[in-house]
């Protein structure tokens, strides 16, 4: 892993919740994220980690506690933290009849990008995400590793500060997932990314959060959370195996 710099916190989180009604998807989750910091969010499907993301990202409105990221409350500046996240949600919509070079220059486009600043940006988003081979060929046809390259391309085109990715490696073939997880690891940023498969977690991660039923029940590294043998039954009862 990259050496981090501490100095800057990136994502802070204090006592979010979210309830719908008396089901309560997230409890009372607190943890920050330092600059330079990959994280995993670890934790069976429907423990409450793609809400979280959610309310991390403007989608969700939370039911109390706060989310910042990059220092700003994002219930309050949701314009302007969309502009420092690069949110990459599971199995995310691409346009399927468009090719991945005219899919970054429409979003491009949309973002409002002036010409020289967006042929410079997605130059560099095509290499970080290798997609050199793929650009004419339409999204449709290329395969699961392939577009979920491609959404990973678009997320960074606008060079965000923070990186929340849902599942980036679900559904992908063995060799799909070393090609996700090494551009993961290469791209340098401050990365919150969810899975629910442990075996994963130590080849992209250096610190972990892990969740269940809405709340957090375990923070610390890789090597940690394997010394941590109070949580081994609780492993054995969870499907968080590839």
């Amino acid at each position: 892993m990259s050496e981090l710099d501490t100095s800057e916190t990136m994502i802070e989180v204090e006592g979010l919740s979210k309830y719908y009604g008396d089901f309560i998807a997230v409890e009372d989750l607190t943890f920050s994220i330092r600059k330079g910091e990959v994280v995993a969010f670890l934790g069976p499907n429907g423990a409450g980690k793609s809400t979280t993301m959610k309310m991390l990202t403007g989608y969700l409105a939370p039911s109390s506690g706060t989310a910042k990221v990059c220092g700003l409350e994002v219930a309050n500046n949701r314009s302007i933290v969309a502009n420092r996240i690069g949110y990459l949600p599971e199995n995310g919509p691409l346009y399927e009849d468009m090719t991945p070079i005219a899919l970054l220059n429409f979003f491009g486009d949309a973002r409002s990008m002036d010409p020289s600043t967006k042929k410079e940006r997605i130059a560099k988003v095509v290499e970080q995400c290798a997609l050199q081979t793929v650009l004419s060929k339409p999204i449709g046809k290329l395969s699961r590793g392939f577009r979920q390259r491609v959404g990973m391309a678009n997320v960074l085109l606008h060079e965000p500060d923070v990186l929340i990715m849902d599942e980036p490696t679900a559904g992908l073939d063995p060799n799909q997932v070393l090609e996700v997880r090494k551009t993961i690891k290469g791209l340098g940023k401050t990365i919150l990314l969810s899975t629910h498969i442990l075996q994963e977690v130590p080849e992209v991660a250096d610190r972990i959060l892990l969740i269940n039923n809405g709340r957090l029940i375990f923070e610390g590294t890789p090597a940690e959370l394997k010394g941590e043998s109070s949580l081994d039954a609780w492993f054995n009862q969870q499907t968080l195996a590839a």
